[in-house]
């Protein structure tokens, strides 16, 4: 307060004497800047008023008014103001804003994106805000320095610090979906959220109408709701006639030949199933004979070469199909044996579509007859579907990004530097999990309506899928290690993906070692402990076997555990997401569930037969239109390493986005290079092209 400055017999002094009093203090400004952010909606239209709290003293609260006037805070300005004081504040650590509406007008939102202010000393302080303000009420906001909780000494900034988490802990509460399964945030609806990770007004316009017009499209051609078979394969050629892309239509015109199938594998949207076979699984009693012909070569030749690969399905054994249209859906379990020939290809040579091997469970081979080969292919695709949406897809990315960002909202306040490090990668991943988990997977949603695995077994698969989750498997370095695939040709996806890794890890060291001098200084941080126990304790559910850490004891440490947080959440997110509707958008190559049981034994298959085996229209229209929608970009959407919003002000920390920025694009111009000699091209991972978070 200004009284503050002044002698203590200014309390008892005339009117006309304070003000006399006051017109000898020499006043000291401080320059205000506030811009507003540019979304839809930002404007207010409301009396705004800010007070500057230093380490020496406060201004007085003051209306922010200029001479644009009521114009000052619409969307995307920015407005100077000048704040008074007596004396000099000192350092500033924190500013208190505040908006009343003006009488008969209403309380409007607004969204401030930042605060910078210029004192008399010539100083620049920023403070980050990025929130929306709804209400009358006073908010807080440090200012942009990083600090650490054991660092952060002005008795004002710890309170502050302890009741925004206070508050975080009331808006980000942990919440069960199901047992078995990493945890969810608690939320009624999207508009239960804060309104500080809900989607922009322009991501949830965009979102409706992609998912209102596909769905309309097909309702108009009769096709949503009918429960009929497919006639004859050129139908299904009809149902999106203007939706398509350059690699759907690749696919509609080879997914039959061995060698895209095998390619798939690598450079499909599942990348993750495949490893090298250095021995035969005992319940995959493949010969010598039936996969060389004329003995000129054997299966343990190959496999010591390192040309044998193995894709094994078992978490779908004996996991019940859904029903749908009344009729019971098939779902295997199967064993596909690649082989690399001499050319670099890598060619399908034997499927076993259920776990144990038996009379009435063939081996088929390319050899087989047409129908039954394709049958068998067309079975292993529809396995690959419910394994790749339940585990790779929405396990490893969407729930472990929700869990990461969660987490980093309730245990660490804005001015932790990695919450700024982090912040980015929480984009609208909580809104869209929550519409996943109302309008895919719970028991109305597509998913779980439509696909083979949505019923009772969608639990239990993911169950399952969690119980595998290690650590060194979401770090795809030591995942390609594990998986033998160090020098697989023509694996794209390891490619840019070592590349990408290699650039997220070195810029998360750069700025981790410019906070955390030490190991000491990170193991006395309590905030980053709380953080990784909470992720260790939701998303892992305590599992030491998961290898997760359930503390930092190293800056090492706290590096490659940020990397592979950022890395799940973007490039990964990405490499398994971006690509659903060039590969599914051709329901054969991958139909969500299948409506006959596999052949018992060979030579009794047709064409009929497949078409007979093939889901429904509705079931395939419906997959191929939440295909669609999850494939598309939204025109706001955020690209890896872009920081639209200011959260760090140091210059170091600024200079290393820069750096970092430089390097995706010199990996971007080298895969568009590639990708120029490429028959498919391989643009999952294109830094331009991978969203800074799950936001779809």
């Amino acid at each position: 307060m200004l009284y503050l400055f002044l002698p203590y017999q200014y309390l008892h002094y005339s009117l006309h004497d304070r003000v006399l009093l006051l017109s000898r203090v020499k006043m000291l400004d401080y320059e205000v800047t506030v811009t507003t952010g540019y979304l839809a909606g930002a404007t207010t239209f409301n009396n705004v008023f800010i007070k500057l709290v230093g380490s020496d003293g406060e201004s007085e609260r003051t209306w922010l008014f200029g001479f644009k006037g009521p114009l000052a805070f619409i969307t995307g300005s920015e407005s100077s103001f000048t704040v008074s004081c007596p004396a000099s504040i000192g350092k500033l650590v924190l500013i208190e804003i505040n908006k009343k509406r003006i009488p008969l007008f209403p309380e409007d939102d607004w969204f401030p994106a930042k605060v910078e202010v210029k004192s008399p000393e010539g100083n620049t302080y920023s403070f980050p805000i990025y929130r929306w303000i709804s209400d009358s009420e006073v908010h807080r906001f440090r200012e942009g320095t990083a600090l650490r909780v054991f660092e952060d000494d002005h008795h004002l900034g710890r309170y502050n610090r302890e009741q925004e988490l206070i508050q975080r802990e009331k808006d980000y509460r942990w919440d069960v979906y199901a047992e078995g399964i990493p945890h969810i945030m608690k939320a009624d609806d999207p508009l239960s959220l804060p309104s500080e990770v809900r989607f922009s007004f322009t991501k949830a316009t965009e979102f409706r109408f992609t998912a209102l017009t596909a769905l309309a499209e097909l309702k108009l051609k009769g096709l949503a709701d009918s429960k009929e078979i497919w006639s004859d394969i050129d139908s299904i050629d009809q149902v999106f006639s203007y939706k398509r892309t350059d690699i759907s239509e690749y696919v509609e015109d080879h997914w039959k030949e061995d060698a895209f199938f095998g390619y798939q594998f690598l450079n499909g949207v599942n990348p993750m199933m495949i490893r090298r076979c250095s021995a035969l699984p005992d319940n995959f009693p493949v010969t010598d004979e039936m996969v060389f012909l004329h003995g000129q070569s054997s299966l343990a030749d190959e496999m010591e070469k390192g040309n044998i690969f193995l894709c094994d399905y078992k978490h779908l054994d004996g996991l019940k199909a859904n029903t749908i249209n009344g009729k019971k859906q098939y779902l295997m379990a199967p064993l596909v044996l690649l082989h690399k020939t001499p050319d670099d290809k890598l060619m399908p040579v034997a499927i076993q579509l259920k776990q144990t091997p038996a009379d009435d469970n063939p081996i088929f081979l390319p050899t087989d007859s047409e129908y039954d080969w394709l049958l068998a292919k067309i079975f292993v695709r529809s396995a690959d579907f419910n394994e790749h949406q339940l585990n790779v897809h929405l396990l490893r990315t969407h729930l472990l990004a929700e869990v990461f960002a969660v987490s980093l909202l309730r245990n660490l306040p804005m001015v932790h530097p990695l919450y700024k490090l982090l912040v980015p990668h929480t984009r609208y991943t909580l809104q869209i999990n929550y519409l996943a988990r109302v309008r895919l997977i719970s028991e109305t949603g597509a998913f779980a309506k439509f696909a083979a695995s949505g019923g009772e077994g969608m639990i239990t698969l993911l169950q399952r899928s969690l119980s595998s989750v290690t650590y060194s498997s979401l770090c795809i370095p030591e995942n390609i290690v594990e998986r033998g695939l160090e020098d697989v040709p023509n694996f794209y996806y390891r490619d840019d993906g070592l590349r990408l890794w290699d650039i997220i890890y070195r810029f998360v060291q750069d700025v981790l070692r410019f906070y955390y001098k030490s190991d000491v200084e990170v193991q006395k941080d309590s905030e980053l402990q709380k953080w990784i126990s909470d992720i260790f304790e939701h998303g892992f559910l305590s599992q030491a076997s998961t290898g997760i850490p359930q503390s930092f004891t190293t800056v090492a440490e706290l590096v490659k555990f940020v990397t592979m947080v950022i890395f799940t959440g973007s490039a990964q997110h990405s490499a398994v997401n971006t690509g659903q509707y060039d590969y599914g958008g051709w329901m054969p190559n991958t139909p969500i569930s299948l409506q006959l049981p596999p052949p018992t034994t060979k030579g009794t298959t047709s064409e009929a037969t497949m078409l007979e085996t093939f889901p429904d229209v509705n079931a395939t229209v419906r997959g191929m239109s939440t295909m669609w929608l999850l494939s598309r970009e939204s025109s706001d959407s955020v690209a890896l390493g872009q920081f639209p919003e200011d959260h760090f002000s140091e210059e170091v920390p600024c200079k290393l986005i820069k750096a970092f920025q430089g390097e995706l694009q010199v990996l971007s111009a080298v895969i568009n290079a590639r990708n120029k000699s490429l028959e498919v091209p391989y643009t999952y991972m294109d830094p331009a092209n991978v969203e800074n978070s799950v936001d779809i």
